[in-house]
This record gives structure tokens, sequence and C-alpha cells, in this order.
């Protein structure tokens, strides 16, 4: 994969680096987690309590915000408990989080008034925060990530999608002045298209006006690199590649393949001669804990 090929095509591309927002609150977990947060605070309990599996940057990126904040956290975690933590649990634990490990078939029941029920006679009173932090709040600090300057100099805006919420908070704060492109980190990531419209609906309350907001994104599917978690060779040598030419740390669960995909359709020529596009960079650097050939570096 030739970065040249921007210039080649007439492209003009850069990087919004929210991985450099903090070390553990990196990327869009900093605006997803924001509202959340404040959320919590002002309640009584003072808890957060949220979901994820092993490597969930959502669970790294919770432990170390509610420790930042003094809130208690607690992490309901997918499948059995390990012998062995993840690099993940070991930190989210030791940020003070308590970890919960139900099975898979239970973690399904998660949305459930049963489940939440059990939850709160378990718990007691707390803040909750879905999978991925994609809720009202999670939208909502998303629809900061664009400066006005962004949306007025770039005719494009791409991301990796994992949950829908980061897209369909940028499409929310955008005005329409940009269109977007969504990169699948799932196989089978259609689904991703009616997943960003039922966020903008939560959001605004109304189904119409949501549909809208159709023409102006587009979902790619064909860069998840076997699904969700896993990756190849050729994506190891071109996370490296980036990094090495241009001092640009990406991941190899979503940040690399959506990297990837975008430089794909730019050498493809599938954007117009003078595009100016903006790549964000959602952060996850410490999912690179999970891929012994990609070292954990500072941001």
């Amino acid at each position: 994969m030739n970065v040249a090929a921007c210039a080649q095509r007439g492209v003009t591309l850069h990087v919004k680096r929210l991985d450099l927002l903090h070390a553990h609150v990196q990327g869009n977990k900093w605006y997803k987690l924001k509202y959340n947060i404040e959320r919590a605070l002002a309640s009584e309990h003072k808890t957060l309590l949220t979901f994820g599996g092993a490597w969930s940057n959502h669970i790294y990126a919770t432990a170390a915000a509610g420790k930042l904040a003094s809130l208690r956290t607690i992490g309901i975690i997918r499948g059995e408990e390990p012998s062995d933590y993840s690099n993940t649990l070991l930190f989210a634990k030791d940020q003070g989080m308590e970890l919960k490990f139900i099975s898979r078939l239970d973690y399904e029941e998660r949305a459930t008034e049963e489940f939440k029920a059990w939850l709160h006679d378990e718990y007691g009173s707390f803040h909750l925060v879905p999978e991925g932090g994609s809720n009202y709040y999670g939208v909502n600090g998303c629809m900061e990530i664009l400066t006005e300057t962004d949306l007025q100099t770039y005719s494009h805006v791409a991301c990796a999608c994992g949950t829908g919420a980061t897209l369909a908070g940028m499409l929310l704060g955008s005005k329409g002045q940009s269109q977007f492109i969504g990169f699948s980190a799932l196989k089978g990531g259609d689904f991703l298209r009616d997943e960003v419209v039922k966020h903008i609906e939560y959001f605004l309350m109304d189904r119409e006006l949501a549909e809208e907001y159709r023409s102006q994104f587009t979902i790619e599917t064909a860069y998840h690199f076997g699904g969700y978690g896993k990756w190849n060779e050729e994506l190891i040598s071109f996370i490296q590649q980036i990094e090495r030419e241009h001092s640009l740390p990406l991941d190899q669960v979503y940040t690399g393949k959506a990297l990837f995909g975008l430089l794909k359709k730019i050498e493809d020529g599938e954007f117009e001669r003078g595009s100016n596009v903006l790549f964000i960079h959602t952060g996850g650097l410490q999912g690179r804990l999970g891929c012994d050939a990609l070292p954990l570096l500072n941001p």
C-alpha cells in the first residue's frame, strides 16, 4: 500500500489523531465517556457499570476514566473467568475496576429488563454504559470530534466502525458539510448502516429525520481481514510500514484496517481529484498488546 497514491490521484489526506488525547482514555472513548462520566458524577451513587470482552478498548478506557474521576467502576466481562487475565483486564483491575465474568449466553441477555434488575440487586444503583459506550451520551460526545474548521476543510471524513456510534455522532455534528465513510472492523458489517441511523434516530427522536442522513455516509465491509479481532501478515506489514514511514501508530483491530481500506480506495481512484480527506484516528492502541508483532508504544 503506497501513501504516494494520494498525490498521484490528486487527493489530500490528513489524520486527526485522537489517540493523542490521553495515554489511556484516548480516541473516540474520550468523547464517548465524557458525558457518561458527567452523568455518573451528578448522581448520588458515583458508579459506572459497563460491558465488554477480555480485550475491550472500552473496558480499558472506562477503568482509567473512572479512576481519574474517582468513580466506582464495574465491568461485566463476556465469558468465563480465565486462569490468566489479558493485559486489558489486568490494567482494568489495577485501575480499581470490579470485574464480573458471566457466560456468553448470559451476556447476550444484558439488554433485557430481567438482566438489569439482577445487576441492580447485585451492585445497587449505578449509571449503566452499554458495550462500547454507544448510548445517547456517547453519541452526544462524538458530536464534538469535528471542529467547524474540519467541516469547512474536508470533503470526506473516514473512520473505523464497531458499533456505529462514533460515526453517528460525527454525522449529527456535521450539518451536512461532509461525506462520511465508515470501515467495518467486523465481518458482515452491513448491519452498521442501520445501526448508525438507529443511533441518530434515538438521539433526535425522529425516524424520518434520521433517515435523511443515509445519503451522507457509506459503510465499507471489505476490509475486516477475517473478522473482528482477526488480522493477517498483510495487515501487520502495512501497519509496520505506516509507523516506520510516517511515525503513525495504528492497531490491528480498528485503525489499521480502516486506513488500509481508505488508502486502497484512494489508490483505486474512487475519490475525485481535489478531494480533501480526513482520517479519524480513533485510538485503541492498547489493542496492540494482543499482537506480538506490534509492541505497545506511547502515542
